[in-house]
């Protein structure tokens, strides 16, 4: 079972599962919201922030948590998740600090998320989204017009949105495999 995680917003995620077991594949889509709330990069009560990162590790724990025990209860066991992210920038090289509290946002919803999957054994990659297709062309071997093709495809056997981030989410399930 494959887990791949696309960025909808700045501030909340969606997951893409595609499962499989030894008896039968299916295509099941788990939208999956956390809520990491803004962080004021203005905040210097190291008390607040704290419960705030604490918090946001809760919430990443037990959303993971209740979506294994989904998976499993249905059959499936995830093995990989592949996390599409916006940058993988050191935050502390931004000087605009709003920009820079996404980007601490985006840095402790990736690691979090990641270091709770790895808890659980199951591997995880991470890729850029601006970068995706290219890294997908590279570790496929197939051209970016082959990948969209194939993704194009894939979209018949979809119920609901097709958009840019259900193609990405699909396509770091397939360059995970």
């Amino acid at each position: 079972m494959r887990i791949s995680l696309k960025p909808r917003s700045r501030h909340s995620h969606h997951a893409v599962i595609i499962a499989e077991n030894d008896s039968r594949t299916r295509d099941t889509r788990i939208s999956r919201e956390i809520g990491l709330g803004c962080f004021d990069s203005r905040e210097t009560n190291a008390a607040k922030l704290t419960r705030r990162v604490q918090g946001v590790r809760r919430a990443t724990e037990r959303s993971v948590v209740d979506l294994l025990k989904r998976c499993a209860d249905d059959g499936y066991k995830i093995r990989r998740a592949a996390l599409v992210v916006g940058s993988v920038i050191d935050p502390d090289s931004i000087a605009n600090p709003h920009i820079r509290a996404h980007a601490l946002e985006g840095r402790l919803f990736r690691t979090t998320l990641e270091a709770v999957l790895q808890s659980r054994g199951i591997q995880c990659a991470i890729f850029i989204e601006r970068d995706t297709y290219a890294t997908a062309s590279k570790l496929l071997r197939q051209s970016r017009t082959q990948i969209q093709r194939t993704l194009a495809h894939l979209r018949r056997s979809v119920n609901g949105p097709w958009r840019a981030d259900q193609k990405l989410a699909a396509l770091a399930a397939w360059m995970s495999l």
